[in-house]
């Protein structure tokens, strides 16, 4: 994948590394608050189809980051993260395309709940900060953020779309 000018104003930051990882806390959330077992299970389906859809891209069009001028030896959590993920799947970033299916959907429970402005806003920072991270860490660059971004929201507009125009069964 290409850098461009975004990847290179971002300077590469291993601090960033714990904000990458949030996003396996930061995704288990917006499920965990779900009550109405339908809502749960579509979600699950949305979160499968999300998946099946990044990993089809990777089939059809592997990709891989440039290799950073990073001495390893010297960011040793960092490394040990880049030799666990493997080359091939950079395009789009389903750490970006799930933070951002999550902040969505995250949305709209907060808005359900009726949660103040600040945890609203903090739903979107959370799902900044991983962005920025996916970029910080150079585990992705931005083409790939973007592309991520783009599969996370089209899944979770057109999955919360399907769920407001089916109806609810009934209880009999």
């Amino acid at each position: 994948m290409p850098l461009t000018a975004v990847d290179r104003l971002i300077g590469f930051r291993p601090a960033a590394l714990p904000l990458y990882l949030s996003l396996w806390f930061y995704v288990s959330l917006a499920p965990a608050l779900l009550i109405v077992r339908r809502e749960l299970v579509s979600y699950s389906l949305a979160a499968i189809g999300l998946s099946a859809i990044g990993l089809g891209i990777f089939l059809l069009w592997p990709t891989a980051v440039p290799r950073p001028d990073v001495d390893w030896s010297q960011h040793p959590t960092v490394a040990m993260l880049k030799s666990a993920d493997a080359t091939g799947n950079a395009c789009p970033s389903l750490h970006v395309a799930f933070a951002v299916f999550t902040a969505i959907w995250f949305a709209r429970l907060l808005r359900q709940m009726e949660a103040g402005r600040f945890v609203r806003a903090l739903n979107w920072l959370w799902c900044v900060g991983i962005l920025y991270s996916t970029i910080a860490i150079r585990q992705h660059v931005s083409l790939d953020v973007l592309a991520g971004a783009v599969l996370g929201a089209a899944v979770a507009v057109v999955h919360l779309r399907w769920l407001r125009a089916v109806p609810a069964p009934t209880q009999v």
